[in-house]
């Protein structure tokens, strides 16, 4: 099976306001009014949690499926720790992003233990950000060779 390609774009609305366009949606993403924003949204790393979550969903459905049991529903509570001192620039001592992430699966359905262990471990195995976040991904951020209003030269756009 070929590579499939995801692409969003995104412009600044204001410091901790930014618009996103995915596909034919459009995602507001803010921060709270502590950090800067005007709380009308979720922020960056609350998106991260909430992918997860998607993702945990579809991957829980689709495995439940294949293992030929019913689920019902699933509750995915998800939290993460990290350390504002190094995007604020005041410490290099922790990583930017989450130290840690805790999932909790609830899922409804008649599946016996040894089962829903079988079904836990294939779904976090092949969920792509349950995957994204716990390897590394190369990442490359490129400015735009010529900077000005509404021009976006940069390779990928």
């Amino acid at each position: 099976m070929s590579d499939l390609k995801f692409k969003i774009n995104a412009h600044s609305e204001s410091p901790a306001r930014t618009n996103v366009k995915a596909r034919n949606f459009e995602i507001i993403v803010d921060e709270p009014k502590e950090l800067g924003g005007t709380d009308q949204a979720a922020n960056p790393v609350e998106y991260v949690l909430a992918a997860f979550a998607g993702c945990l969903n579809v991957m829980g459905h689709l495995v439940a499926r294949e293992m030929k049991f019913e689920l019902r529903g699933l509750e995915i509570n998800i939290e993460g720790d990290l350390n504002p001192a190094k995007l604020f620039g005041k410490s290099d001592k922790d990583r930017a992003g989450y130290k840690q992430i805790t999932v909790c699966l609830k899922p409804d359905c008649d599946a016996d233990k040894d089962t829903l262990e079988k079904w836990v471990h294939e779904v976090e195995s092949r969920c792509p950000v349950s995957d994204n976040i716990q390897n590394e991904t190369r990442v490359k951020v490129e400015v735009a060779g010529k900077v000005s209003a509404g021009n976006g030269g940069c390779c990928c756009c």
